[in-house]
Order: structure tokens, then C-alpha cells, then sequence
């Protein structure tokens, strides 16, 4: 089976590519050297498909499309925008597209993206003409659900959709909280119940939260986990109320970070990577000793997985784009770093080696058959 990562950074896109045992990689690279690429995914559908997310200099933010598998591209015809506001509105403009997912495996050529402002847009041909998602972005509550930003910015990413069920969506706003849809996006509810936030005056707000990363496991699409700035979650659906399976992390450890990765095969294994949250937020691997901790039993437990990675003084940490697996027998796992490096594992985190060096600063890591 063939691999390839596709690297989004601050400064253009990557890509890796791995001999048939993932001992050697190649680097590629850059395209569109100096623009901000936040997200690049394959289309499951269509594997020669790939779409990107990015921010073309003074151009502004825009998706891509290449039908070559990334040898070439060609920007969207009508990138994702809000409406035009009504007379007396505040107008809203796109400044980043941010996230990128596939439509539902029936549904050919539909792709959803998420935007900063928190906004959603979905297009039904391929990427290629976008359109606002009215029932989210002008939904009578959305102006209390989402009320101020993160220091970076207000962002809409995780869209999830149920691999049963077309219609019933989910997405997460930093800061706003989750949300979910059964109607395919005509009408939304807040799904935040059992989450803390310690930053709001009611720390049990049924919405203002921020979910920094929130994934739904394919083979068992009642299972969702999600790397919250208040801890680690999982929630077993039909349930409407989270659990903090991060309260089982070291204490020293505690359960901040930004990406959660979801074992392909087993819907109780799950990979994070924690970073310092305490007051100041330094955003660093704790102590400067990065690591990756793994569940086996849905968040029971969690084992420390460093074997490989620097031991001191390394003062990066991985973004909510930046971890995945791939799909081999035996799964690999991957993260690029706020430093620009990137780490990859052969045996699902045992052991780890870097295969890129000095890169820009990383937002994304996918991979692509």
C-alpha cells in the first residue's frame, strides 16, 4: 500500500511519500511556496481527488482542487463566502478556510468546509462552487452560541458525519462549542452537556465552550471523542452527556492538547498529544519532553509513548490538523510540529523517528493512499 502525507504549513504545502515498508520517505515540495495551507484531504471517494484549504497572500483564503493526486491544481470557481448581509447587518467575510471534509460515501462530489469566522459551506461539485450552509450560519442562536474567539481567532472545524446517515452532521466551534444536525444541516442543537469550562462564569453553559478537535470512529459512528481546552471526552451515544477520560491522564500530564486520533480498527484506541495548559498557556510540549499517549480502553487508561522523541529541551507542540494514521495492517501514526518537524511511527507510537526536518511551522498532516 502506498503513503503519502500531505503537509499543510505557514509557508505552502508539502508532501512525504514512503517506500512500500515506510522505511524510507521522500520529501516534495513546496507548492504555492508562502501561502498559509491550513488542511489538504483526499477525497475517499474519488483517492486521485485532493482539495486544500488556504490563504493566498494579499488574494485571500480559497480552496484548491486537484484531480492528479497533487501533481496540479486549480483554485474553486466561487470559494466558500457568507452571504450577503441585509441592509443594516454586519457584514461577515471569510478569512480563513480552515477545515476541509468529504461528503457521506453516497453523496458524490459533496465536500463541507469550515471557516474563521465560524462559519459553514458546502459544495456539491467536487469543491469547485461553494455555498453558505443558511440553517448553521444564520440560525437565530448562532450570535449567543458563538460570542468571542480564541487568541487566534474564531474557527468551525471537525465536521463529522454519521457513515450511516447523511443528514445527521456534527461541528465544532472554538469558541462556541459542539454542535449537531439530523436534518443535513437545516437546523442545529448545542451537544455540550457534561463539559467543563472554566473560563465561563457558568462552567456548565450548555454552550460557549471550545472543543479543540472532536472525531467519530467510522466502524462504530455512536462513539465520539473530542480534545476539549478543558480536558478529554468521549460520548457513547444515544447519551447526550460527556465523560472526562482525561482524568485518568498523570496529573503532571493533566489532559490539554490539541488533536485527538482515533485508532482505524478499534474503536477504543486513541492516540493525544498533551501540551503545558496551565495558567500562562505556554502551548509547549510539558516540560519540554514531548510524548504521545495512547488509550486502549476508551479512555480508561492511557501509556506514556516517547521512545524516540527527544528527551529535553524540544518546545513545540501539534495543532488539531496536524496527527493521523494511515491505513496499513499495522497502523502508522504521524504528527508535524509547531517546529516544523516531522515524527512518524511504524508500530501505532512504540517507537518513533523524524522524517522531515525543518519545515515551516505545521498545521496539517493527512494521509492519502
Amino acid at each position: 500500500m502506498a503513503s503519502t502525507l500531505w503537509v499543510g504549513t505557514r509557508k505552502g504545502a508539502f508532501a512525504l511519500r514512503a517506500d512500500a515498508r515506510r522505511n524510507r520517505w521522500k520529501l516534495a515540495g513546496p507548492q504555492f511556496l508562502g501561502h498559509i495551507v491550513h488542511h489538504i484531504v483526499q477525497d475517499p471517494r474519488e483517492p486521485k481527488v485532493l482539495l486544500m484549504a488556504a490563504k493566498t497572500g494579499h488574494l485571500g483564503p480559497t480552496v484548491f482542487r486537484s484531480e492528479d493526486r497533487g501533481r496540479t491544481w486549480r483554485e474553486a470557481l466561487q470559494p466558500p463566502a457568507f452571504r450577503k448581509a441585509a441592509e443594516g447587518e454586519v457584514a461577515r467575510a471569510v478569512q480563513r478556510v480552515f477545515w476541509l471534509t468529504p461528503g457521506h460515501p453516497s453523496q458524490s462530489g459533496t465536500w463541507y468546509a469550515g471557516s474563521s469566522p465560524a462559519g459553514l459551506f458546502r459544495s456539491e461539485d467536487g469543491g469547485v462552487r461553494w455555498q453558505p450552509v443558511a440553517g448553521f450560519n444564520d440560525h437565530p442562536m448562532r450570535p449567543q452560541w458563538v460570542r468571542f474567539g480564541t487568541p487566534d481567532g474564531e474557527f468551525l472545524h471537525s465536521i463529522l458525519i454519521d457513515p450511516r446517515d447523511s443528514r445527521h452532521l456534527y461541528v465544532a466551534v472554538s469558541i462556541g462549542g459542539i454542535f449537531e444536525s439530523t436534518d443535513g444541516g437545516a437546523d442545529w442543537t448545542p451537544l455540550n452537556e457534561g463539559v467543563e469550562a472554566d473560563f465561563l462564569p457558568d462552567p456548565a453553559a450548555p454552550f460557549g465552550h471550545d472543543p479543540h478537535c472532536v472525531a467519530l470512529h467510522p466502524l462504530m459512528p455512536d462513539r465520539l471523542y473530542h480534545q476539549n481546552h478543558c480536558g478529554l471526552y468521549r460520548l457513547d451515544r444515544p447519551g447526550r452527556r460527556w465523560i472526562r477520560v482525561g482524568k485518568a491522564m498523570p496529573k503532571k500530564v493533566g489532559d490539554v492538547g490539541f488533536p485527538i486520533v482515533l485508532h482505524p480498527m478499534d474503536a477504543d484506541g486513541a492516540w493525544v498529544f498533551p501540551m503545558d495548559g496551565r495558567t500562562v498557556w505556554p502551548r509547549t510540549a510539558i516540560d519540554g519532553k514531548p510524548a504521545v499517549y495512547r488509550t486502549r480502553d476508551a479512555g480508561a487508561t492511557w501509556r506514556r509513548l516517547d521512545r524516540g522523541l527527544p528527551k529535553s529541551q524540544a518546545w513545540f507542540t501539534v495543532l488539531r490538523q496536524a496527527m493521523c494514521t494511515d491505513q496499513h495492517a499495522r497502523t502508522g501514526l504521524y504528527f508535524g510540529t509547531t517546529g516544523g518537524d516531522v515524527w512518524a511511527s511504524r508500530n501505532e507510537g512504540e517507537s518513533w523517528r523524524g522524517i522531515a526536518r525543518h519545515l515551516p511551522e505545521i498545521y496539517s498532516v493527512t494521509h492519502a493512499g
